[in-house]
C-alpha cells in the first residue's frame, strides 16, 4: 500500500478523532444518529476520510450477522468505529459500504472553522 495523505475537510460541521483531532467526516454525511456501538451511541455515515481499515471479521450484531472491518484514525491509529462490508439479511443491505463512527471516540471540530 502506498503513502496515505491526510485530507482536511471543509464545511459547516466536521467530526474528528477524539485522540488527535484528525478530520474524519462531514456532519452532512450522517445518515442516522440512532445506532449503538461498543462505547454507546454511534452514527451511520456515508463517507469518511483519514481512516484505515483492519481485517474483515464476521460479527453477530443486534440486527444480524455482518462482515465488518474496524476503522482507525490514519494519523494516531485510534479505533473510531467500523465499516460494513456484507450484510446477510436483505433488510440490512443498505448498510453495505457505510461506516459507523462511535460518538464517544470522535469530537466536534466545527468550532475550528467558525
Amino acid at each position: 500500500m502506498g503513502y496515505m495523505h491526510k485530507v482536511f475537510l471543509t464545511g459547516s460541521g466536521i467530526y474528528g478523532c477524539s485522540n488527535c483531532g484528525t478530520h474524519l467526516a462531514l456532519k452532512s454525511n450522517v445518515t442516522s444518529k440512532l445506532y449503538t456501538g461498543q462505547y454507546g451511541r454511534a452514527y451511520l455515515i456515508d463517507e469518511v476520510a483519514n481512516v484505515r481499515a483492519g481485517e474483515e471479521e464476521k460479527r453477530n450484531m443486534t440486527t444480524g450477522v455482518h462482515i465488518v472491518k474496524d476503522i482507525m484514525c490514519m494519523d494516531c491509529n485510534h479505533y473510531v468505529g467500523w465499516t460494513y462490508i456484507t450484510a446477510f439479511s436483505a433488510d440490512q443491505k443498505f448498510k453495505e459500504g457505510k461506516f459507523i463512527l462511535e460518538k464517544e471516540l470522535i469530537c466536534d471540530r466545527s468550532r475550528d472553522w467558525d
